[in-house]
């Protein structure tokens, strides 16, 4: 796999009440990359094979704790549950509809290998690169160690053209990250423990530095507005090759040419020739040298 592959998630399904733990959100990005990355494609029917030696690269752990990691993960999001838009023929209108992520899943220890398949619904959402879906190098969130910061980057880069969000209403916030409603309920412990927490990582280690600001309702916090920058990219130092020095014989032959040169170290009596012949000589034997005189 190539570890900074292109990651592609609709943003109806980034906005889906949903909650995953970290290694799980790591597992559904990685597929992505994986199912990107294929030449034939994929449908309801692909199983797609995400290898622990790949995670364990990309996120700096050892092949082993790699593998029990994806193995746990693969497990519960078995069972977990998104909600997206779907089209009703019947209604002509679009329904909130609760699928699974992944409709099968198997996992070999011998080879370290992971194998899923995405649900219908969800196989549209991750393959179609349209006006309104989101894209990112999948490395820019191998640094992240929290679930809300991998949330959270994937909410900002909606508005990577602008570098604002709108306002986000605190309540649909809390579950586009997804909080449970008595997940860290108090203020001060949402932002020490998913908020906070999730920006710090964000600026340590992605493309982009995350500033927000809090709206309130008297007293009481209703929503954030975040904005963003993209991060300088550093400057190339890499050495530009040196151009290669002429040979003295090489300058030599170039001066043999000139007849100003020629007129400076002629004697009395020599023709053109005669000037050429001894001046190459005494060069052979180091009579004569290019170095300036006074």
């Amino acid at each position: 796999m190539n570890k900074s592959g292109l990651v592609v998630k609709s943003n109806e399904l980034i906005r889906a009440s949903y909650s995953l733990g970290l290694v799980e959100q790591r597992l559904i990005l990685m597929a992505i990359v994986t199912a990107r990355e294929t030449t034939h494609g994929i449908t309801a029917d692909t199983l797609l094979e995400i290898r622990a030696m790949d995670y364990a690269q990309l996120f700096n752990v050892t092949k082993q704790a790699a593998y029990m990691a994806l193995t746990d993960a693969v497990e519960t999001l078995f069972n977990r549950r998104a909600t997206v838009q779907v089209y009703d023929e019947q209604r002509n209108s679009l329904r909130p509809l609760t699928v699974r992520w992944v409709t099968a899943m198997h996992h070999e220890e011998n080879t370290g290998l992971i194998t899923l398949r995405f649900g219908h619904e969800v196989v549209p959402e991750i393959t179609r690169l349209e006006a309104n879906f989101t894209s990112y190098e999948l490395r820019q969130i191998s640094g992240l160690r929290s679930a809300y910061a991998v949330r959270l980057y994937e909410l900002l880069i909606q508005w990577k053209a602008s570098g604002i969000t709108p306002l986000l209403k605190l309540d649909e916030f809390r579950s586009q990250l997804g909080l449970l409603k008595h997940e860290y309920s108090q203020m001060c412990h949402f932002k020490k423990y998913a908020l906070d927490l999730a920006v710090s990582q964000i600026n340590e280690h992605t493309d982009i530095i995350v500033d927000y600001k809090q709206h309130k309702a008297g007293r009481v916090i209703t929503g954030f507005m975040f904005t963003f920058t993209h991060k300088k990219q550093p400057k190339d130092v890499t050495p530009k090759p040196k151009k290669a020095t002429p040979k003295p014989t090489e300058d030599l032959n170039t001066l043999l040419n000139d007849k100003k040169f020629l007129e400076k170290h002629a004697r009395a009596g020599e023709s053109w020739d005669d000037v050429r012949s001894r001046l190459k000589a005494e060069a052979e034997t180091g009579k004569f040298s290019l170095a300036p005189t006074n």
